[in-house]
């Protein structure tokens, strides 16, 4: 009787090894497949990456030629006020918004805003090229060459060689300047000082950084740029298509 206890207790110890066996083995092999089930599942809710825009380069471009500026940064910011009714005029005198110009003006521009980049800062643009055919648009509705050039003679925005700009922050808030977009006043004027310590400050950096990468101001309009040599260039009526953009 004893000799069957004995037994029964031995067979008894091999059913519980067998079993402990079977779960361990079970438990690895469940591990196994578990983990590349949880590792496809984290891939699969992994953040997509991001394709970084691919521009154009300038490099073996004519001066001369007419360039979207989107086409080479995307550093830029805007708000082109004759492509809406948010302007002086009260008209949309463009089909669609969009800043081209001359390729060298993109270049000094590009060296611009790399610095204003420096300060915190970037270009805001509210006009760039203008083709001669919207220039008589805007002659049409306001025949006075104090505020509109004559179209017959044309102004540095048909020629590809001046921009109408501002500044905002890298996070596109708007920096103080003296007035709003095509204000006529002396409030506007680059010679009037009667203005907060902040707002001349800002003009500032803009005037003598634009200055630097051979743009001159007019007096009468801080926000108004031409391209020296651009008023050398010839009228131009190139358009663009808003249909391909």
């Amino acid at each position: 009787m004893f000799k069957n206890r004995i037994l029964g207790l031995s067979v008894m110890a091999v059913l519980m090894f067998t079993v402990s066996c079977k779960e361990e083995n079970k438990k690895e092999n469940t591990a196994t497949v578990k983990e590349p089930i949880v590792e496809k599942v984290l891939d699969s809710i992994k953040e997509p990456k991001v394709q970084k825009p691919v521009f154009k380069s300038l490099e073996g471009v004519a001066d001369t030629t007419f360039v979207r500026l989107a086409d080479y940064s995307d550093g830029f910011a805007y708000d082109l006020r004759y492509a809406t009714k948010n302007n002086f005029l009260k008209e949309k005198v463009y089909e669609c918004g969009e800043c081209y110009t001359r390729a060298k003006t993109v270049k000094a521009l590009l060296k611009a805003n790399e610095e204003f980049k420096q300060h915190g800062v970037k270009i805001k643009f509210y006009d760039c090229y203008r083709p001669n055919s919207v220039q008589y648009k805007m002659w049409k509705i306001v025949p006075n060459p104090q505020y509109v050039a004559n179209p017959v003679k044309g102004s540095i925005h048909n020629k590809g060689g001046a921009v109408d700009i501002t500044l905002v922050t890298l996070e596109g808030e708007e920096v103080k300047m003296p007035t709003d977009f095509d204000f006529f006043g002396k409030r506007a004027y680059h010679d009037n000082f009667d203005l907060p310590q902040e707002i001349l400050d800002n003009r500032k950096l803009l005037k003598e950084t634009m200055e630097k990468y051979g743009f001159w101001s007019t007096r009468t309009e801080w926000w108004h740029y031409n391209l020296q040599g651009a008023s050398k260039d010839p009228i131009a009526n190139f358009k663009w298509d808003c249909n391909e953009i």
